[in-house]
């Protein structure tokens, strides 16, 4: 029998997997319907492009909720960030003026961007550095269940009823979770040099600045941020307009493209279920490596592939694939830099990435729509490139001594 403080592996992962699937259903949501929403709010791809860059520009608050949560738990953060998402989803399901959407951006991205990294930070307090590879990995199954159900799912409704019915539901199912999250027993968590007491009579100009500050293992540690954030540009420039461009290209319409996140979501899968697998035996850094890599080959040749739907969906699931080994294994590598401030470093860690979505939601769909899938697919490999050298040479794996 469990006391209140344990909690088993099945449902740490279960129920971190159920919400994070609903959170990444609403993340991935514009990638594939980004044209068909657009219509529906009717506004240009390009502009809806950039209020979804204003969603993941909310993400630069992330360490807000990481200092935040290192001091009073992980868990009250993540229900408020469930809570504040599912808002921005019933906003948006609800919107009917531009400045309603970029409302519902905003709420949204600020709980997006609170929940994942928060939620990786408690999953990782949870088990020790040796298995926690196959924690995350696993939890980043919803990553590829949101292809293979949610997203062709989303397809199949959005062509049965309307583009808003999806955010009513994900408002619905968020809440729900965060209630759930309220029964799950609290992380133990190493505690900060500095006492509470000490921080909170600091200026509010020294602690917004200590947001920022890593005390331990700086290089390392900001290396390994920047170079999960360039990684993320880069993918997200091509995920962000790969919809549009096999709409345009190929003329695939919504039923078409959630069919098209269906074979992307087995991509996902494959390389989640790697990393579960492989990546703690081979080691972190040498998985990412691998991913940056495989994807980087990916965007070198998606012009060549562009010859019909079949090579392009291949070349485009492939890329993501590698990209997806990459980022998994970047989580447990990014855990360990400095595990006494693991949620500050978390939530940099996805303030910088979504610095690069919000980016990708500029870059991406401009590049597509005015220089093509040549300049969108080699932009893309450059900036990967310039993340694998900062990984080759800046970043080192800290082994974990928890057990």
């Amino acid at each position: 029998m469990q006391t209140k403080t344990e909690l088993s592996f099945a449902r740490l992962i279960g129920v971190s997997m159920t919400a994070k699937l609903l959170v990444d259903i609403g993340s991935q949501i514009f990638n594939p319907f980004l044209p068909v929403i657009a219509a529906g709010l009717g506004m240009s791809v390009v502009d809806l492009g950039r209020l979804v860059g204003l969603r993941s520009a909310m993400g630069i608050f992330a360490p807000v909720s990481g200092a935040l949560a290192d001091r009073r738990g992980y868990r009250p953060v993540i229900r408020s960030a469930l809570l504040m998402s599912a808002a921005g989803f019933l906003l948006l399901g609800m919107s009917s003026a531009p400045w309603m959407v970029a409302l519902a951006m905003i709420l949204s991205g600020l709980g997006i961007g609170a929940f994942v990294p928060n939620l990786q930070a408690f999953v990782s307090s949870r088990l020790p550095y040796s298995l926690r590879a196959r924690g995350l990995g696993m939890i980043e199954y919803s990553w590829a269940l949101t292809g293979i159900l949610g997203l062709s799912l989303i397809g199949a409704l959005i062509a049965a009823t309307n583009w808003r019915v999806p955010f009513f539901l994900l408002a619905a199912g968020m809440t729900g979770m965060s209630f759930v999250f309220s029964a799950m027993p609290a992380a133990s968590r190493p505690r900060p040099k500095e006492a509470d007491s000490s921080e909170a009579r600091r200026s509010w100009r020294r602690q917004v600045i200590d947001l920022f500050v890593i005390p331990t293992n700086p290089r390392s540690a900001y290396a390994t941020i920047l170079a999960g954030a360039l990684s993320y540009f880069a993918a997200m420039q091509v995920m962000i307009a790969h919809g549009a461009w096999l709409a345009q290209d190929y003329q695939l319409d919504a039923a078409a493209l959630g069919m098209v996140a269906f074979v992307f979501g087995w991509f996902d899968l494959t390389a989640s279920v790697s990393v579960s697998l492989f990546t703690d035996r081979i080691g972190k850094k040498r998985s990412v490596l691998i991913g940056i890599l495989g994807s980087l080959v990916g965007y070198l040749l998606m012009p060549f592939l562009n010859i019909g739907v079949i090579p392009a969906v291949a070349i485009i699931g492939i890329a993501r694939m590698f990209f997806e080994f990459n980022i998994v294994s970047h989580f447990p590598l990014l855990s360990e830099q400095a595990p006494e401030r693991r949620g500050r470093v978390m939530t940099l860690g996805a303030a910088a990435s979504l610095v690069g979505a919000t980016a990708a939601g500029f870059t991406g769909p401009w590049l597509l729509v005015h220089a093509g899938v040549q300049a969108l697919a080699w932009s893309a490999a450059a900036i990967v490139t310039a993340s694998l050298l900062i990984m080759l040479f800046l970043v080192q794996e800290r082994p974990g001594s928890a057990g």
